[in-house]
């Protein structure tokens, strides 16, 4: 036998090593950003907020996961809902919102106007001008929270130094269906610990899940308008500020995001798109999270010394821990299904397959419309907008 297959098989058991004590480190992390979540703390004092809530279209739980913005606890805030055709679906459930909770300021927004590529960012763009308030809190449409939330956003983001707040989130399946705990197992198990260990390493994303800031912060990058172009237009709301030399900070609470995909095709879609607008902003670092397959690296060990008894031990050895960490992690975030644990050889190669899949091609398919994503370029400090920020309260 050729002395590379038995090298390659270290090679790739040593990655594969490696990625399974990465997967321990950021359980680990999880588990105690969990664990430390602030307990409820005074509400007087703080300021008025106004909620962005794009929409678009009926999803599964999407009435639950608006109304757990309706029953946060917080003493003063508005949420503003956007939809761009008149007979959006979304429409009869802030309706139905409404009528349950009188007591929320709800503003509907419905302006079909187009500002550039990304729907999503037109469409905050429409709402904006109905914002009332200073602070401004962007969440997407499929989140859940807690009833603490807009209070652990709010008390980050008036820390000194910080222009953004930023939420983790977990992925809440719709159903138990395979395309949803394998895409529930995507965001759980690689990507929320992933970020929480980049952090720990001096990283400071924007993640869509929640983008606060106040509407100074946001017309001093550029507004809105500096997003639409881009398909990860929190990704680049996060490098606008940053480059501002502010912080990006993220709130005591975890959220959870619907995992809706019914097929195997949307998962496959959802996951390029994703896969291809992160390599596009990050190629190096995408490339660099292979090591979050432990599996699928231990798993090619095994063909590179098929003959060998010590690849196929390591490879059940880094099933087991992986499965531990797996579960351990599932239960941090609330997540009870086991069937997952044995599907994650094989998750781990569909992840290999979708990143192999996002190394060529620009082209990703969102809600119905065809975007393509290139690298975003973070102007120098000194050529961003210079504007006179607007004082608390005050109202555009």
């Amino acid at each position: 036998m050729l002395p590379f297959f038995p090298f390659s098989a270290l090679i790739c058991s040593a990655i594969g090593v490696a990625g399974c004590v990465q997967a321990a480190l950021g359980t680990l992390l999880v588990a105690r950003f969990c664990a430390r979540q602030r307990k409820s703390q005074p509400t007087q004092g703080l300021p008025p907020v106004t909620i962005l809530k794009p929409l678009h279209g009926d999803e599964p739980l999407l009435e639950e996961a608006l109304e757990s913005f309706c029953t946060l606890s917080y003493p003063e805030f508005q949420i503003v809902f956007g939809v761009q055709r008149a007979n959006d679906p979304a429409i009869a459930i802030v309706e139905r919102l409404r009528h349950r909770h009188p007591a929320v300021e709800m503003t509907l927004v419905v302006n079909g106007a187009m500002h550039g590529e990304n729907r999503k960012v037109s469409n905050l763009i429409n709402m904006l001008p109905h914002a009332k308030h200073e602070i401004l809190v962007v969440s997407d449409s499929d989140i859940h929270v807690g009833p603490d939330y807009l209070r652990q956003v709010v008390i980050s983001l008036r820390k000194p130094g910080t222009g953004l707040v930023t939420t983790l989130y977990a992925g809440l399946p719709a159903t138990n269906s395979l395309p949803r705990l394998l895409s529930a197992c995507q965001i759980n198990h690689n990507f929320l610990p992933g970020v929480l260990l980049s952090r720990y390493l001096g990283r400071q994303d924007c993640l869509g899940a929640t983008m606060a800031l106040t509407k100074a912060t946001l017309e001093e990058v550029g507004g809105f308008e500096a997003l639409v172009p881009h398909v990860a237009d929190d990704a680049v709301l996060g490098r606008l500020v940053r480059a501002r030399e502010d912080n990006i900070g993220i709130a005591g609470c975890m959220t959870w995001t619907t995992i809706g995909e019914k097929t195997f095709s949307d998962l496959l879609s959802h996951e390029l798109r994703w896969g291809r607008t992160v390599r596009a902003l990050a190629p190096g670092g995408y490339l660099a999270s292979s090591i979050q397959l432990p599996l699928f690296w231990l798993a090619l060990a095994i063909l590179f010394q098929p003959h060998a008894d010590w690849p196929l031990t390591v490879f059940l050895f880094g099933w087991l821990f992986r499965a531990i960490c797996a579960f351990a992690m599932d239960r941090t975030v609330g997540q009870r299904s086991l069937f997952p644990l044995l599907l994650l050889p094989f998750r781990d190669w569909l992840s290999a397959a979708i990143m192999l899949g996002s190394m060529t091609g620009t082209r990703v398919d969102w809600r119905g419309h065809t975007m393509h994503v290139t690298p975003h370029v973070t102007p120098p400090a000194s050529t961003a907008p210079i504007v006179t920020p607007l004082s608390p309260g005050e109202r555009r």
